[in-house]
């Protein structure tokens, strides 16, 4: 059952289905559960209703398909930036970054739980549109990550990654309706549970989860930690993983910074190098065996710590944090062969540590700043949200 069906049958009977968790088989069963109900983690721990969103079309506008809500009131979170690539500022920690159909963003705070709509234009007014409570942000834990359902105009369904102070999990939610867990029990830690969801092209979720700093996690096939998990839209396993009921399409993974996909591979970056997301791939943490899977490419020195990936044009960019840069290098297939080309780093030192980088669909590339993280030197704007436009292809200075 789709996760659009699963949304109308919700509405038409004010009732919410419990899914079942799957069986694992005859090995011990990892602790996670595909779980589309949520009834919060306790006293003061649900996820709130969300804040009105904007409409702006007869299809529901930007937010979804059906009605047309319009904002709540709120304080704009930017003024009118000196660099007209900054179409945000002041913001917190934000991590989680994805596009709606209108051209304009959706930002995450990983802290706060907070999420703004961002215009593409400079000055705009910057609103709050929903927050999540019951977050833990402790260490580097909160609200990781965002991804809009490839269904959006049917089911205004978004999804995030969070940390509650049980787990961390994926949740789904509409702006103006409860949350939902899709799956939960993934590990949590003091650290290591910043993670990664994208959608692939064949319509399933892919979740890169940190090893919660226990690095034999990740070589455990028991647990979630430090894995790629691929599912349904609703939490169960998908078709064509490894194990049948199991949700791990990957392992051996200390914790992707970055998951980005085009119409035929998804790629994951971590701290220095470039995989490809492939069914039973080891990525060799915390030991390497022989059959580990090989990165397809490695970031140039002095220009690592990867904060996120995306891929458009025949170029994959990747956001180096200790570098200071976006990087960009040449991305395609030689028959079977996936062939990365060399990165070449522009927008060095311009913003400071760059996290998430997204590729919107005119073109331009969406961007995030954590320079307030401890690790940079913060800026009086800070954080940022940039949108920037290539000037040529992979290694050439945006404009």
């Amino acid at each position: 059952m789709s996760r659009s069906r699963l949304v109308r049958t919700a509405l038409l009977l004010a009732a919410v289905t419990v899914l079942a968790g799957c069986a694992a088989g005859a090995r011990a069963a990892p602790d996670w559960r595909p779980q589309p109900s949520f009834s919060g983690d306790g006293p003061d721990r649900t996820l709130v209703p969300a804040l009105p969103a904007p409409g702006r079309d007869a299809r529901g506008g930007p937010h979804g398909g059906g009605t047309s809500p319009s904002h709540a009131p709120s304080s704009p979170s930017s003024t009118q930036p000196a660099d007209p690539a900054v179409v945000a500022a002041h913001l917190a920690a934000p991590v989680g970054l994805t596009l709606l159909p209108d051209g304009t963003a959706l930002v995450g705070e990983r802290t706060t739980g907070r999420i703004v709509d961002v215009q593409p234009q400079p000055g705009m007014p910057v609103r709050t549109v929903r927050t999540l409570t019951g977050l833990d942000a402790g260490g580097d834990g909160g609200l990781l990550d965002l991804a809009l359902s490839p269904n959006y105009f049917q089911d205004s369904l978004i999804f995030a990654y969070v940390t509650t102070p049980t787990d961390n999990r994926v949740i789904t939610f509409t702006l103006t309706g409860p949350a939902t867990p899709v799956i939960t029990g993934i590990p949590k830690g003091g650290t290591g549970n910043a993670g990664r969801i994208a959608f692939g092209a064949d319509g399933d979720l892919y979740v890169a989860t940190g090893d919660a700093g226990d690095p034999a996690l990740a070589a455990d096939p028991n647990s979630l930690a430090g894995k790629v998990l691929r599912i349904t839209d609703i939490g169960t396993p998908a078709p064509g993983n490894p194990d049948p009921a199991s949700p791990v399409f990957a392992s051996g993974s200390p914790g992707m910074a970055g998951l980005c996909a085009d119409a035929s591979t998804v790629v994951a970056v971590s701290a220095d190098r470039v995989d490809l997301v492939l069914a039973g791939a080891s990525y060799g943490w915390p030991a390497a065996e022989p059959g580990d899977s090989a990165a397809i490419g490695t970031l140039p020195a002095g220009r690592r710590a990867a904060g996120g990936c995306a891929l458009m044009g025949g170029s994959l960019y990747v956001t180096s944090l200790d570098g200071r840069a976006l990087l960009a290098a040449t991305f395609g297939r030689d028959g079977t062969a996936v062939k990365l080309g060399d990165f070449q780093a522009t927008l060095v030192n311009r913003y400071g540590r760059l996290r998430t980088v997204v590729a919107a669909p005119d073109g331009a590339l969406w961007l995030t700043t954590s320079n307030t993280d401890g690790r940079g030197t913060p800026a009086p704007d800070d954080e940022r949200v940039l949108r920037i436009v290539p000037s040529g292809g992979a290694g050439t200075n945006p404009a």
